[in-house]
């Protein structure tokens, strides 16, 4: 008996190629890469609302502490505009995300101190953050208060 008809069969089976998956018609949409710049935009906001003397308002009462910085506006109405269209976009989300982009983007707190401030598993904290920062980012892009095509793409709006 010849092994060469066993062969034959191996060879065919090696060298078949499983058929390439189908093309999607629209490719999926993923907000995962905007977060950096969602994020950054939250400092900006953080950093204009303390300069104009105004306590974000996501954050109510709570004390926390300031940063300088030599950036100089170019008039004190943009700064209010800016505050008040990012203060509009954080009131869409619901109160769990605000607690959690106002504790991570905002207070710098991370995410074990979070869950731990929140009463919240680190699991559900780790696994939610994004998405907060993912349902906020598609608010930015909504509304064009995070503009990506110009060069310097976290400084939002038209006019910024």
């Amino acid at each position: 008996m010849s092994a060469a008809p066993a062969l034959q069969q191996l060879w065919a089976m090696a060298s078949a190629k499983p058929a390439p998956p189908a093309a999607r018609a629209e490719p999926i949409e993923s907000l995962a890469f905007y977060r950096k710049y969602t994020e950054a935009l939250l400092r900006k906001y953080m950093q204009k609302s303390m300069e104009a003397g105004r306590t974000p308002s996501i954050l109510g009462n709570v004390m926390f502490r300031g940063k300088v910085s030599s950036y100089r506006l170019h008039s004190f109405e943009d700064a209010t505009n800016f505050v008040l269209d990012i203060e509009r976009c954080l009131k869409r989300l619901d109160k769990f995300s605000q607690e959690l982009v106002a504790r991570i983007a905002l207070q710098e707190y991370s995410q074990s101190e979070t869950a731990a401030l929140t009463g919240q598993p680190l699991r559900s904290i780790v696994r939610k953050y994004p998405e907060a920062i993912d349902a906020l980012t598609a608010i930015f892009l909504k509304y064009e208060l995070l503009n990506l095509d110009k060069r310097n793409s976290c400084q939002g709006g038209k006019n910024r």
